[in-house]
This record gives structure tokens, C-alpha cells and sequence, in this order.
């Protein structure tokens, strides 16, 4: 995610990073250039403007397809934004479930301290490569009480975390160090967890309906490959810079939606995904370790 600072005007407008929409829509917008120029010089040179065109179309088109873009764009940060409380969730929820049995086990016991603090680090890390490529059991800290062998073969790798955390908290209450008060506490604290994992799948798995995006896209270029036909009796040469102008407004709109839809990835605009879980580390340390 971009960190920047939205007061500073200048920077921003005059700034282009990695992501932005006009670096991607380079080629496009020379295609977009070059035909709007053939379109201009065959009407202005060679046909002198015999016809006499009309923008009215476009005009009510323009309308309908702001309202297209408006809920598209709207979509997409709705998916964005409740991909950031899930996370948000995430953070309060762990920290949550630490302090509580930091004060639940024995002062004494530091190894089960550790352990449970090392399981629910792995989980949190676990969940953020699940909503990427995949996890790669490796990267996770290294622990007697992982089944490593299992982790390998699994496709659900954070499942397989749940299920050792949910063990070692159904061992802790055979053997009394948490009675049974405790462990409907500590299991509300734990089931959020794997909600929380559900509500992130269901974003990552539920695209925008394939015949939606496509139909905006066709929409977008139909619009704008007639846009010249319709500006070059009233702009003349001047309609290639508005074209290009409608044209790089339109698709960037669009790119961004598609960036954000999906906000688990590693984009400039996706959620800080590897930052929060840093933090969340960082927090259970603190409190099992404190």
C-alpha cells in the first residue's frame, strides 16, 4: 500500500509511481492517438468535412456510463474496505485471545506461552499467503507441535493451524489449567479467527461477474473508437487530446476497480496486508513475553 500524504497537492499531481493508471494505459492511449489522428486527417483532408456530425449520443451515452462506472468503482471499495475490517478484526481479535490466555496459563509456564504464541503467529501468516499464491510451510516459525509432514500435503494450510491451537486449548482443559468458564471465553476469541478467514475467502473467491467486466469494457471502447466521428466537425485536429483525455478517465476507473476488488495482493492500493501481520506479531510477543 502507497503511504503518501494527502495535503500535499503538488506532489501528488505532478508525481507518477509504479501503479499509476497512465503507465499502464501507455500503449493503449498511443493506439487510441494514432487512430483518432487517422480519423481526423481523413475527414479534415481528404473528406473536407462534407458530413455534418453529432455529439448528442455521446452525451447521453456519457451519462449512462458514469452511472456504470459509479457502481463499479463503488463495488470495488466496498470489497476493499471490508477486506480491511476483516483484517482490522484480525488484529483485535488475536491480541484478544493472547492476553487471555496469558492469563489463563500458569505464570511458570513459559514453554506453553511460547508455543501458543508461535501457533498463533504461524495462523495469521498462514492467512495472508492462503489469500495469495499459497503458503509456503517453510516460512513459517519453526515448531515441535506443527505437523509439518501433514502442512506439505494440506490445501487448506490455516485450517491445519486451527486444529493444533484448538488442540493444545482441548489439552489444557483435560488436564484443569483451564476450566470449563474459560474455554467457552478462549473459544469465542478462537471461532472469530476462522470466521474472519471465511469472510476473507469469500472476497478473494467472489469476482465481479465476469459478463458485468466485460460488457463495461466493450462499452468503454466502443464509446471512446467513436468518440472522433462525432468531435472532429467541432474540434478538428483538438479532438485527439479530448479523446485521449475521456479515453485515459474511463479506463483508469476501471484499473483501479480492478486493483482493488482484490485487496489481499501485493498492488500499491491493496491493503497493507504484510504490515498488519508484522504487527500482530510484534503485539504477541509483547504480551506473552511482557
Amino acid at each position: 500500500m502507497v503511504n503518501y500524504n494527502p495535503k500535499d497537492w503538488f506532489k501528488l499531481i505532478f508525481s507518477v509511481q509504479k501503479s499509476d493508471t497512465i503507465r499502464m494505459l501507455a500503449p493503449a492511449i498511443c493506439g487510441i492517438a494514432i487512430f483518432t489522428f487517422l480519423v481526423c486527417f481523413l475527414e479534415i483532408e481528404l473528406l473536407e468535412l462534407k458530413y455534418k456530425s453529432t455529439t448528442i449520443i455521446h452525451s447521453l451515452l456519457g451519462f449512462v456510463i458514469s452511472l456504470l462506472l459509479v457502481f463499479r468503482t463503488n463495488t470495488a471499495y466496498e470489497r476493499w474496505w471490508e477486506g480491511r475490517k476483516l483484517w482490522g478484526a484480525m488484529v483485535n481479535n488475536t491480541r484478544n485471545l493472547a492476553i487471555k490466555l496469558n492469563a489463563y496459563i500458569p505464570k511458570g509456564d513459559s514453554e506453553t506461552r511460547e508455543r501458543f504464541r508461535i501457533l498463533i503467529t504461524n495462523y495469521v501468516f498462514a492467512v495472508k499467503e492462503h489469500l495469495r499464491k499459497g503458503v509456503k510451510v517453510n516460512d513459517l516459525e519453526e515448531i515441535k507441535i506443527l505437523p509439518f509432514e501433514k502442512l506439505e500435503k494440506s490445501k487448506h494450510i490455516p485450517n491445519q493451524i486451527a486444529s493444533v491451537i484448538f488442540n493444545e486449548l482441548n489439552q489444557l482443559s483435560e488436564k484443569q489449567i483451564i476450566n470449563d468458564q474459560k474455554m467457552l471465553v478462549l473459544n469465542a476469541e478462537f471461532s472469530s479467527l476462522t470466521d474472519i478467514t471465511g469472510g476473507c475467502e469469500r472476497i478473494k473467491n467472489t469476482p465481479i461477474p465476469y459478463s458485468y467486466s466485460m460488457f463495461l469494457k466493450k462499452f468503454i471502447f466502443i464509446y471512446v473508437i467513436t468518440m472522433p466521428f462525432g468531435f472532429v466537425t467541432d474540434f478538428r485536429y483538438w479532438t485527439i487530446p479530448v479523446v485521449i483525455f475521456v479515453f485515459y478517465v474511463l479506463a483508469s476507473l476501471e484499473l483501479i476497480a480492478e486493483e482493488i476488488e482484490d485487496p489481499f495482493g501485493k498492488d500499491a492500493n491493496d491493503l497493507p496486508v504484510d504490515d498488519i501481520a508484522g504487527r500482530i506479531k510484534n503485539n504477541l510477543h509483547e504480551i506473552f513475553n511482557g
